[in-house]
């Protein structure tokens, strides 16, 4: 793509239309990483670190990203990142919906309904990235990181990929589920969030190219 793709919407949005699809896209990126931590097959690399830390020291995957969330956020401080309402949210809102999800979503059974449930969980939160980031409210921590690290002069896709190998390796050595739901997330949320994104951005211009670098997990 030689330049950025560039996406037109109303100014006229007023902020609780933009709480209220913050809300709505938290909530589904929550849910969907629910359904992909009870298929059993694997779950995004972030949330690999989560559950191999509720395994290791127990309390829940939720739980685990709430604080994960909140250690991340004091890295932002020498970076220099702001904190947005976005960001909060996002800290509260994820963690609370995959124990949500976690609590009402039965045992897949079959092997055919688990990949269901992982596909799904995968589509669902590359819908709600979409939601959450045309709010355009503020970035999730663990995308703060990644820009404010990117900004001292690296790349972003490098940046963010070695952060993510990182936790990955982590929480798999902790008990964590390294499976084919992480290797399908990292190779189908970007495609998903350029689709979604355009669609529901509520500002006036978006940079498709950088904005599908963020998500929010």
């Amino acid at each position: 793509m030689t330049e950025p793709a560039r996406v037109f919407a109303n100014h006229s949005y007023t902020m609780p239309r933009r709480l209220s699809q913050l809300v709505l896209g938290l909530s589904l990126f929550g849910f969907g990483i629910g359904l992909m931590l009870e298929s059993g097959l694997g779950v995004p690399p972030w949330d690999v670190l989560h559950q191999g830390l509720a395994v290791r020291f127990g309390l829940t995957v939720g739980i685990w990203s709430i604080i994960v969330s909140g250690i991340v956020l004091l890295l932002w401080i020498p970076l220099g990142e702001r904190i947005g309402v976005g960001t909060v949210a996002n800290v509260l809102i994820i963690g609370v919906m995959i124990d949500a999800a976690s609590a009402v979503i039965p045992d897949p059974g079959t092997t055919l309904i688990a990949w269901a449930m992982l596909l799904g969980g995968v589509l669902l939160i590359g819908v709600a990235s979409g939601l959450y980031l045309g709010a355009h409210l503020g970035s999730g921590p663990r995308d703060g990181l990644m820009t404010g690290i990117a900004r001292r002069g690296y790349s972003i896709r490098l940046t963010r990929t070695i952060i993510e190998i990182v936790v990955l390796a982590i929480g798999w050595a902790l008990g964590g589920t390294f499976g084919w739901g992480t290797v399908i997330f990292a190779l189908l949320v970007g495609p998903l969030v350029h689709f979604f994104l355009p669609r529901l951005t509520l500002d006036p211009v978006t940079d498709l190219d950088e904005a599908g670098e963020h998500i929010a997990n």
